[in-house]
């Protein structure tokens, strides 16, 4: 007999190439060809500016190897949320889950649907955000967000019809946006200006701030660590997403291996593509035009420079490969979450339904929603460097799960055992607890907003909570 769609299972379709390509593919969107410019504003330092991507790069790695203990102890669906359930309570993982939805994912989503519209406008510039089709005084609706919002409508779908097509998209995808980076950073190093490098270079550890005028401005300490924790919002951003893999290993075929495998492959991968990068920015392009480039668009000003005036639109190929390609993994990934949520009973019932083809439809549709909502009201990127602080607070207790487990379970099964512990999650602890109490003292406007958020997802918990013990006390015979 045919199984009824709540009886079927997810299918283990996905191996370790997969696996590192969604990895590689959700980090990879918009962020490494614009988020230097900010950067640069703030430290205006050649030397702090690859620090930066290098000390991101190194706390990411170190994250993932740390993650890699936890994911072959659960091999299950869900990832993060349900490392945080086993080693606190379903509290705290429904609170990262709630802020998952309402604003991690789904504003990741919404800006990289966004980035890929902007990108395309440079082919065809009737999908500009300049572009207004709607003007309705409370909001307006540009064909930037239009296509954004038919990007997403269109891999959402795409994914609802079973993972085998995801899977097809994202290797493609981020197959040819690795080889074009790296075809960007070998043809970049070619075209290194000798006296640029020098004058770059000339004094790179002083930090100094952007004055109208191009001229840079040095800072007292405590205002150098605000700008250094302020730009580290956008390199921690560029970097995020690398956990998504976490999520689908209820539909890897060897997820006690491969997961933690891919983990590591894939941030030491994308590490190297943005350390790189940024080296080449600085070699063909003075700190003060990385600074002020239109709009932010550094790759755009340095391919300029490499590739001459076909640049632009190289360029703009290649970020709307990365973001395709970004968008699908996310989507991919993120509906899991929920899915697992719905199982414990503290989500949409029907999110814990799967589709014939084995994955949680009703989960990606409303994903789908919550993110085309972000894209209208354009507010996402708002939104995302107010949550940079939760989303590290949450991966820094993710790790101190790690020890939590190794006192709570001793006996329990590990497959592969955090590389370097204890001694590299403490690293990562430390440097994340860094970061937050910097943004606290120095940036307290990237904190309260996203603390806000969990926050309002403690009254949902216990409603939940208590909806479930109710329907739970009805006698089974009325």
């Amino acid at each position: 007999m045919e199984k009824e769609p709540g009886q079927l299972k997810m299918k283990n379709e996905l191996g370790l190439l997969d696996a590192t390509m969604l990895v590689a593919g959700s980090m990879i969107g918009s962020g490494i060809f614009i988020v230097s410019a900010d950067i640069t504003r703030n430290i205006g330092s050649a030397g702090w500016l690859i620090a930066l991507w290098v000390l991101t790069g190194f706390m990411t790695l170190t994250a993932a190897l740390s993650y890699g203990e936890l994911s072959s102890m659960f091999p299950n669906a869900g990832g993060q949320y349900v490392y945080l359930k086993e080693s606190y309570n379903k509290l705290i993982a429904f609170l990262y889950g709630w802020s998952f939805f309402s604003v991690i994912q789904t504003g990741t989503i919404a800006a990289v649907g966004v980035a890929f519209s902007k990108f395309t406008a440079y082919l065809i510039p009737a999908f500009s955000e300049d572009n207004i089709l709607l003007d309705l005084n409370f909001i307006k609706i540009s064909a930037a967000q239009v296509v954004s919002i038919g990007l997403i409508v269109l891999l959402t779908f795409i994914n609802t019809r079973g993972v085998k097509g995801g899977k097809i998209i994202q290797n493609t995808f981020t197959l040819t946006k690795l080889l074009s980076l790296f075809g960007l950073v070998g043809f970049g190093f070619l075209a290194i200006k000798g006296d640029v490098w020098d004058a770059n270079w000339s004094n790179p550890w002083t930090i100094h701030n952007l004055n109208s005028d191009g001229s840079f401005t040095n800072l007292t300490m405590g205002a150098a660590m605000g700008a250094i924790a302020t730009a580290m919002v956008g390199t921690i951003f560029s970097s995020d997403a690398w956990n998504n893999v976490t999520f689908i290993a209820g539909e890897m075929k060897n997820p006690k291996r491969d997961v933690a495998i891919s983990l590591a492959l894939g941030t030491l991968i994308v590490t190297i593509i943005y350390v790189s990068a940024n080296i080449v920015y600085t070699g063909v392009l003075p700190l003060h035009e990385i600074a002020t480039a239109e709009k932010d668009r550094v790759a755009v000003a340095a391919s300029n420079v490499i590739f001459g005036n076909m640049g632009t639109y190289v360029i703009a190929v290649m970020i709307m490969i990365a973001t395709f390609g970004c968008n699908n993994g996310l989507i991919l990934s993120g509906a899991r979450v929920y899915y697992t949520m719905a199982k414990d009973g503290l989500f949409f019932k029907r999110t814990a339904v799967l589709n014939k083809h084995g994955v949680p439809q009703f989960g990606l549709w409303i994903q789908c929603l919550v993110a085309s909502i972000l894209c209208l009201s354009g507010r996402y990127g708002d939104l995302l460097d107010m949550i940079s602080f939760v989303v590290v607070i949450f991966y820094v207790l993710t790790i101190i799960g790690i020890y939590i487990l190794r006192v709570k379970r001793p006996d329990a099964a590990r497959p592969y055992k955090a590389l370097g512990y204890p001694v590299l999650p403490a690293l990562y602890i430390i440097m994340g607890i860094a970061f937050c109490t910097l943004l606290i003292l120095y940036k307290p406007q990237f904190t309260w907003p996203g603390l806000i958020i969990v926050l309002i997802g403690v009254p949902i918990y216990y409603y939940m909570e208590r909806s479930n013990k109710e329907i739970e006390d009805i006698p089974s015979d009325i």
